[in-house]
């Protein structure tokens, strides 16, 4: 974690269940920080502390290659990644993918299947989210004209099956599913 996400060099990250040392509804001090789920003793609030969910697109071209986006911040700055982030609340899953894939790289998907979840933990301002991660197989309408988000992204490649920036991915849940993604294609 740097100092620009609001920690010190001494800080260190928790589970978001060992940060919740009030209640959010009451405000009471939480005499059992870390168990889960946390019962509030004074207005009996509860938190399951559950995952939130968020996208990753595997867009193809019609070569067969991979888009893969380089990170401009944490976390993972210039790491490697697919397009994608979290769902907003009252949001569809599908919509979430179409926009997080159009903010980034302004492709519009013509075709989506889910190919996988997986968990995941996002670490982020020294809190450790849980986040479940819903990854589909995409093709854009046109993948020829990318244009990054350059506040998220650095720069793009389409790469094939046997890339070795697979190896260099932010976050294991995308490589995850990228194995799962040759092994469907070099079948």
């Amino acid at each position: 974690m740097t100092k620009k996400q609001g920690m010190s060099a001494t800080q260190s990250e928790v589970p978001i269940e060992q940060a919740h040392r009030f209640c959010p509804s009451c405000g009471v001090k939480n005499p059992h920080v870390g168990r889960v789920p946390f019962r509030c003793p004074e207005c009996a609030f509860a938190n399951f502390f559950g995952p939130v969910a968020a996208v990753g697109a595997l867009v193809t071209n019609d070569q067969g290659q991979l888009l893969l986006v380089r990170r401009a911040r944490d976390p993972g700055q210039g790491k490697w990644g697919l397009p994608g982030g979290f769902v907003d609340r009252d949001e569809t899953i599908e919509d979430a993918l179409a926009r997080e894939v159009y903010e980034e790289t302004q492709l519009t998907l013509a075709q989506r299947h889910l190919m996988m979840t997986h968990p995941n933990h996002y670490h982020y301002g020294g809190i450790i989210v849980s986040v479940i991660d819903l990854f589909f197989v995409c093709k854009a309408e046109d993948d020829t004209v990318i244009r990054l988000e350059t506040s998220e992204l650095t720069e793009f490649r389409w790469v094939d099956a046997t890339s070795e920036l697979f190896g260099q991915m932010a976050f294991e849940s995308n490589r995850i599913a990228i194995d799962r993604w040759v092994a469907t294609t070099t079948t």
